[in-house]
């Protein structure tokens, strides 16, 4: 059985410009040509050209490709143990990558997996996909906002819940802090700014000191995050975003 340019190309899911290619660098030449010059590849041909594009996918370039193929020391047998060895060294590699893939699938789904009853429990009158779209258009190109995005995926009920309670306690104490008349650069309040920024880089994303700079300066600048301290005790968004400011000079 012998196979035209065009045959072969079509069995093996290559172009005619590949075979030709292959054939002018001597890599797969065809065992017969007709009269009328055209080329015919045998089984021979055929079976070369599997190896190859075997190589080729494993990412080999044309000339160790060459110099494997025609390697007399190691019989065509050999070659396809070999072959065998390093695709199944990728089938684990993709494998691994797939379940990686998978994870964070599935950690986007559970997300999402609130009911609406765990929703009011976990964040009350707030809801966190109104802010969706308007956090994702102001930070999502950011290594912040899409570590942030991968981990609150995988929080349940239960995690939320943790998360809320330690914000709490850290706005009351900052609260408590300026009812007794601590300056927001007492050491005392730089600390707790210290456990705020850890807060958020425990459950979220590595905020560094530039990071929580900019949310201090948030708290006070946006009426929504002012409104949301103030209510809580006039006049403490102000003293959370002074404390963060000193802190972070503190920090370097």
């Amino acid at each position: 059985m012998s196979y035209s340019v065009g045959e072969l190309a079509a069995l093996a899911g290559v172009s005619v410009r590949t075979l030709h290619h292959y054939d002018a660098v001597g890599l797969l030449s065809p065992a017969v040509r007709t009269r009328a010059g055209y080329r015919r590849y045998t089984a021979a041909d055929a079976e070369r050209l599997h190896r190859i594009l075997v190589y080729r996918e494993l990412g080999f370039d044309l000339a160790r490709i060459a110099r494997i193929l025609d390697d007399p020391a190691v019989d065509a047998l050999e070659q396809l143990r070999r072959q065998q060895a390093l695709l199944q060294d990728q089938v684990g590699r993709l494998e691994h990558m797939i379940k990686g893939i998978e994870t964070m699938m599935e950690s986007r789904k559970k997300r999402t997996q609130l009911s609406p009853e765990e929703m009011k429990e976990v964040f009350g009158s707030f809801n966190p996909a109104d802010h969706e779209a308007e956090a994702e258009a102001r930070w999502g190109a950011s290594p912040a906002y899409q570590a942030s995005q991968r981990r609150a995926g995988t929080y349940g009920k239960e995690q939320w819940l943790v998360i809320k309670a330690e914000a709490e306690e850290i706005t009351s104490r900052f609260a408590d802090a300026m009812a007794r008349g601590a300056a927001p650069t007492e050491a005392s309040v730089l600390d707790l700014a210290e456990d705020h920024r850890r807060h958020i880089s425990r459950w979220f994303y590595d905020c560094t000191h530039a990071i929580h700079r900019g949310l201090g300066e948030m708290y006070v600048a946006d009426p929504r995050f002012a409104k949301h301290y103030d209510d809580r005790a006039p006049g403490l968004s102000a003293y959370i975003r002074e404390a963060i400011l000193a802190n972070a000079e503190r920090g370097g």
